[in-house]
C-alpha cells in the first residue's frame, strides 16, 4: 500500500478513536508507563475482550472470549470466537460497537482460531480439527476458498493460530506443535517455511520481506529474513525483570518498535509491553483486574492512530 493511502486511512481511523483519544490523559497518572510521553489505546482479545484508551480507561467491552479479532477502518469489530455452548467449534463475528451481528460463521470443526478481513470482502479464518484448513468465507456465509493445511492432527489445540493472507495472495500460517512457519498458496502448496526453536503463535510478514514470529511458550520474539536466517531476537535475557510470559501476540509499529503481549503473566505483572530494536523497553502495560491478553491491536500512539492494515 503506498504512503498516501496509509495516511488516508489512518486519517479515517483517527474519526473512529476520536472518542478513545480524547479521554487521554498526561502519562504522569500512569504507575506502568517507564516513558512518560508514550500512551497507546489498545484493543485485547482473550478471556475478556475489550478496547482501553491511553488514559488506561475501558471503553468498550464484549460479553464472549476470543481468540483473534479486529477493529476495523468503519469502526466495527471481527472477533474469532473462543468455542462456547453457543460455539461448540468456535467461531467469527462481525459486529458493530452496539453488539449487533451483521457476520457469523459457526466453526465445523475442534476450534477457529484466527480471522482477518480482506481486501475482497470476505472473511479469512482457520479451522483446527481433523481436516485442519484455511477458509476465506463470503459475507452470506458461502466458502469461496478452502487451503487443506498440513498439520498434525494429534492435538487440534496446537495445530495453527495467527494467519494471515499476504499481499501476493499466499496465506503465512504458523504451526505450534509443528514447530514450523509456512507460506501456502491458495491451492494448498507450502512455497516457504521457517523451522522456529519454540511453538510460533504470531507470524507476520515486514515489508522487508522479514517475517517476526512471537514464540508463545517459548517467551521468545524472532525475525528472520527471506533466506531463514534468525536477524533479530529478543528473550527474556535482554529484559529487566524477565517480562515475557508466554509471548503470544506480537504487532510491529511503524516506528520500528515491537509490542508483545505476555499471556500468562500473573496478577499485576506486565502484560503488554513496547520494546525497541535495541531491545530498550519504552512502555508497559499492568492490570491486576483482567486476565491475560490473548493478541492485540495497537490502535494509537498518544492519541496518533496506528496507520491500517497494522502488522500484527
Amino acid at each position: 500500500m503506498s504512503s498516501r493511502g496509509k495516511l488516508r486511512i489512518a486519517s479515517s481511523f483517527s474519526l473512529i478513536l476520536g472518542v478513545i483519544s480524547a479521554c487521554a490523559a498526561p502519562l504522569a497518572t500512569r504507575a506502568d508507563e517507564p516513558q512518560a510521553e508514550i500512551t497507546h489505546a489498545f484493543f485485547a482479545t482473550g478471556a475478556t475482550t475489550y478496547i482501553r484508551d491511553g488514559a488506561g480507561k475501558t471503553v468498550w467491552t464484549y460479553p464472549a472470549g476470543t481468540r483473534d479479532g479486529w477493529l476495523l477502518p468503519e469502526g466495527r469489530l471481527l472477533l474469532t470466537l473462543t468455542k462456547s455452548a453457543e460455539y461448540p467449534g468456535g467461531g467469527v463475528v462481525l459486529v458493530d460497537r452496539a453488539g449487533k451481528v451483521h457476520f457469523k460463521y459457526q466453526g465445523t470443526q475442534s476450534e477457529v482460531n484466527t480471522s482477518q478481513r480482506l481486501e475482497n470482502g470476505r472473511i479469512m479464518l482457520t479451522e483446527a480439527g481433523d481436516r485442519p484448513r484455511l477458509l476465506e468465507v463470503d459475507l452470506d456465509g458461502k466458502i469461496a476458498v478452502e487451503v487443506p493445511l498440513q498439520a498434525q492432527t494429534k492435538d487440534h489445540h496446537l495445530q495453527t493460530r495467527m494467519a494471515r493472507k499476504l499481499p501476493n495472495g499466499n496465506y503465512l500460517v504458523p504451526q505450534l506443535l509443528d514447530k514450523v512457519v509456512r507460506e501456502y498458496t491458495p491451492r494448498g502448496a507450502v512455497v516457504w517455511e521457517l523451522k522456529t526453536p519454540n511453538m510460533p503463535f504470531t507470524a507476520i510478514r515486514l515489508e522487508n520481506g522479514n517475517t517476526l514470529v512471537g514464540c508463545t511458550l517459548g517467551n521468545l520474539v524472532i525475525e528472520a529474513n527471506p533466506a531463514r536466517e534468525i536477524v533479530w531476537t529478543l528473550t527474556n535475557d535482554d529484559l529487566p525483570g524477565k517480562p515475557i510470559r508466554d509471548a503470544c501476540g506480537v504487532q510491529r509499529l511503524p516506528n520500528g518498535n515491537t509490542v508483545v503481549t505476555s499471556y500468562q503473566a500473573p496478577g499485576n505483572d506486565v502484560k503488554l509491553f513496547e520494546v525497541t530494536p535495541a531491545k530498550r523497553i519504552v512502555w508497559t502495560h499492568r492490570d491486576p483486574k483482567s486476565p491475560g491478553i490473548h493478541h492485540f491491536q495497537i490502535l494509537d500512539t498518544n492519541g496518533l492512530p496506528v496507520a491500517w492494515p497494522p502488522l500484527r
